[in-house]
C-alpha cells in the first residue's frame, strides 16, 4: 500500500536532480544576488593638495610671516596654493642672500626627504599665502602608494634641478645687468609671445640685487637704463615689456657686458 503513495527513493531524488540542472542551465528558480565592489576612484593629486587629511593641514600666511626658520627641524614638506615664498639664506657673518622666490604649484621643504634633518633656509610670506603643509611620513606614504602623485613630484624636482643649474651657469658667465634681466622675466612667468606682465607682489630693488649678487645702486642704475630704453615699465610696481624679453634672446648691445 505504502508503495502506491510514495515514489520510489531513486525516483524523488531524481526528479530534484533534474530540477537544479534545469535552474542551473536556465536560470529558473532563486535569483542569484551578486555583490559588485564599487568603482576605485582616480587619485587626483591636486584635490590631495588641496584638502586637509591624514598628515596634512592647511596653513593661511600674511605678508612677512615665517614658515619655518633656518636651523628649525626639517620633517614637513609645503605646497604653495596660492601666494608667493621669499626664500633666503644667513652667512655665519649674518650676510643675507634671497635664493629664491616660489609662487603656486611649487613645493619647498623637501629636503627633508633626502635626510637634511635641519632647515637650510628661511622661508618667508611676500603676500597672503595659503600652503598645504604634508608631514614627512605622509608624504612618504603618498609617493609610494599613489604613481600619479610620485610622477609630479619627480617632474617638479627635474625642473627645479634645471632651473639651479640655469641660476648657476647665470650667476658664472652673464652680467649683473644680463642677470637681472633675466631675474625680472623670471619673476614676471614671461612666455615668448606674450604681453607686458606685472611682477607681483611688488619686490624691492635691494632684493633684485640680493638675488643676483650685486648691489642696489647697481640695480638703480639698470632698471633706470631698462625703462628709458622701453624694457620695462617702473610706476610703483614693474612691469616687464616684450622688448625686454627679445633684448636677452637676440643678445642685443643693450645688454652688453658690464663687468
Amino acid at each position: 500500500m505504502l508503495g502506491d503513495i510514495i515514489a520510489p527513493p531513486a525516483v524523488y531524488f531524481g526528479a530534484r536532480e533534474r530540477r537544479a540542472s534545469a535552474r542551473r542551465q536556465f536560470g529558473w528558480g532563486r535569483e542569484e544576488v551578486r555583490l559588485q565592489k564599487p568603482a576605485k576612484v582616480a587619485f587626483d593629486p591636486q584635490e590631495f593638495l588641496a584638502k586637509v587629511g591624514v598628515g596634512k593641514t592647511i596653513l593661511k600666511l600674511e605678508k612677512n610671516q615665517n614658515v619655518f626658520m633656518q636651523g628649525d627641524v626639517a620633517d614637513t614638506v609645503y605646497y604653495i596654493q596660492k601666494g608667493k615664498i621669499k626664500l633666503t639664506v644667513i652667512s655665519k657673518h649674518e650676510k643675507e642672500a634671497v635664493v629664491g622666490v616660489l609662487g603656486p604649484g611649487q613645493f619647498f621643504g623637501e629636503g627633508c626627504m633626502n635626510g637634511h634633518p635641519l632647515r637650510i633656509a628661511t622661508t618667508t610670506a611676500m603676500e597672503s599665502c595659503l600652503i598645504t603643509a604634508i608631514t614627512k611620513q605622509a608624504m612618504k606614504a603618498t609617493l609610494h602608494d599613489q604613481p600619479v602623485f610620485s610622477e609630479l613630484f619627480v617632474a617638479y624636482l627635474l625642473t627645479r634641478n634645471s632651473r639651479i643649474e640655469e641660476d648657476l651657469i647665470d650667476q658664472l658667465f652673464n652680467s649683473s645687468e644680463r642677470r637681472l634681466a633675466r631675474m625680472l622675466l623670471l619673476l614676471s612667468h614671461f612666455g615668448k609671445e606674450g604681453s607686458s606682465q606685472t611682477i607681483t607682489p611688488n619686490i624691492s630693488q635691494e632684493t633684485l640685487a640680493e638675488m643676483i649678487g650685486t648691489t642696489r645702486s647697481r640695480v638703480s642704475y639698470f632698471m633706470n637704463k631698462f625703462r628709458k630704453l622701453g624694457l620695462i615699465s617702473y610706476n610703483g610696481q614693474i612691469e616687464v615689456n616684450s622688448a625686454l624679453l627679445d633684448a636677452v634672446l637676440r643678445d642685443k648691445p643693450e645688454l652688453k657686458e658690464d663687468e
